[in-house]
């Protein structure tokens, strides 16, 4: 007996559990426009040096006086980061005579860029000139961005232990939201990435918190649909981000947009119930009760809250209360050998999550813009790596246990106790397939199938060894012994 027969008892999955999920997870629409943000607000769009006293009169009749100014790179289009050292008119014409254009003298782009505000308007990059020698900064804004959400998963995860998931929840909607809006505000690239390491931050505590409360108050049999609509509302979040981005084209238009709605979900994320496992746990049961009646009633089962009593409560948690009195650590993770089997291939498998596996998604997700930079060495070498890993993720899930349709342990020892049951399950699969295999093998030889069984009683402790002779052979298979045998006893 544990707390999701309570779950049960109270209405399963039930109007409250449906009004439950679909609030937690409407924030999901936003949240990964968050993570997908930099594709759009750090958009580079096409630009040239700038040329002072010439630029501002160019339009699209005259674009060819851009051939005075600007050399042609190797692709044959106007090179990004240099200019002629001097204007040079006379390559406007077409005349083949005059001197190759690339032994001219070139510089660098002195006075700045140009940008195009065809497909962005504005954009980091256009904000604070983020190209040529400093386009790496462009994807260093998001591995800050994912440093925050790192961190965030080390900061909110132990909060929302010490201090409830509802609360750190709702401070996370309200960071979140404050945060993400003043971004557009930012007057620096310093300041801008500063902004985001701190969203990032209350990123981790919105997800970590928002699945700790879905997962704690539907039971076991339902995980998989919740599963399943929550990455729904996550994909038609990168539709509805692509759509702001079309519309807006400017980032601090795009940063306003994404970050105002979660003023909303701050408001009412008051209405959520706090997890009743977490209050039990410490110490608060009567709060819990409260909140147990409470579903009980919005689930159409108010009789309920006459037959669950604090001591019921407690006699379900039992168990939970008890191993929660012991102090543990992240290091508890490798410890035992089940534990350790399942930390260590979720930490190979997360590259998007929970408390230590969560930490390490976010240790990849720092690193993945990092990779892009690669592409200026080898430009297949981005994919190469991001497809490797996906595939060798891949093969290490298999290590991991199922859990369709199966309750999920509540404490270390639970995880070890599955471990060890699964290992003797499997062992006895193989020995009873070792055992019909011998016996086919003794059929098509003409061996009994009792003479085995009676050879593996006698040597399978490894005290005896040799063949079966004597009164055993004769009494299991006589026709199989010479009556003149000398190790036969008539």
């Amino acid at each position: 007996m544990g707390f999701a027969d309570l779950l049960d008892e109270v209405g399963g999955f039930g109007r409250f559990q449906m009004i439950h999920v679909a609030l937690l997870s409407i924030p999901g629409l936003l949240m990964a426009s968050q993570n997908l943000l930099n594709n759009f607000t750090a958009g580079v769009p096409e630009h040239h040096c700038r040329i002072p006293n010439i630029t501002a009169a160019l339009n699209e009749s005259t674009a060819a006086l851009l051939r005075a100014f600007i050399p042609l790179d190797s692709s044959r289009t106007p090179s990004k980061c240099t200019r002629y050292t001097d204007a040079q008119w006379h390559l406007i014409t077409d005349k083949p005579s005059h001197t190759n254009a690339t032994e001219l003298q070139t510089e660098a782009c002195a006075e700045g860029w140009t940008y195009d505000k065809t497909e962005f308007i504005s954009s980091i990059v256009s904000e604070w000139d983020l190209v040529c020698t400093l386009r790496s900064l462009k994807q260093m804004s998001q591995t800050i961005y994912m440093g925050g959400v790192l961190t965030g998963a080390i900061i909110f995860g132990g909060l929302s232990d010490r201090f409830g998931r509802k609360a750190m929840l709702i401070w996370s909607y309200f960071q979140l939201a404050v945060l993400g809006t003043f971004t557009a505000l930012s007057p620096s690239y310093v300041a801008y990435c500063i902004f985001r390491f701190l969203t990032g931050m209350s990123v981790s505590g919105v997800i970590l918190n928002a699945v700790s409360l879905k997962v704690e108050w539907i039971p076991t049999k339902a995980r998989t649909l919740v599963g399943t609509i929550s990455s729904f509302f996550f994909t038609f979040g990168q539709m509805i981000l692509a759509g702001v981005a079309y519309s807006l084209k400017d980032w601090r238009k795009i940063h306003v947009a994404i970050g105002l709605p979660f003023f909303i979900f701050f408001f009412y994320s008051w209405w959520y119930s706090e997890s009743a496992r977490w209050l039990v746990l410490n110490g608060r049961s009567e709060e819990a009760l409260k909140h147990l009646h409470r579903v009980a009633k919005i689930n159409g089962k108010p009789e309920m809250t006459e037959k669950i009593t604090l001591e019921v409560l407690e006699s379900h948690m039992q168990k939970e209360v008890q191993s929660s009195k012991s102090i543990h650590t992240v290091f508890d993770l490798l410890k035992t050998p089940t534990m350790r089997k399942i930390s260590m291939c979720l930490m190979v498998v997360w590259q998007t999550g929970m408390g230590f596996a969560s930490t390490m998604a976010r240790i990849g997700s720092m690193a993945a813009p990092a990779v892009l930079i690669l592409e200026e060495i080898l430009p297949a070498l981005p994919s190469i790596i991001y497809g490797g890993s996906a595939v060798l993720a891949g093969f290490i899930a298999f290590l991991l246990p199922e859990t369709l349709d199966i309750p999920l342990p509540d404490t270390i020892e639970d995880v070890e106790e599955k471990g060890r049951s699964l290992k003797e399950e499997t062992q006895s699969e193989s020995l009873a397939l070792r055992d019909i295999k011998q016996s086919e093998e003794n059929k098509s030889s003409g061996l009994h199938p009792l003479l085995h069984v009676a050879k593996r009683t006698i040597i399978g402790d490894g005290s005896t060894h040799g063949d079966i002779t004597g009164t055993a052979t004769v009494a299991l298979c006589p026709i199989n012994v010479p009556p003149t045998s000398p190790n036969v006893a008539i």
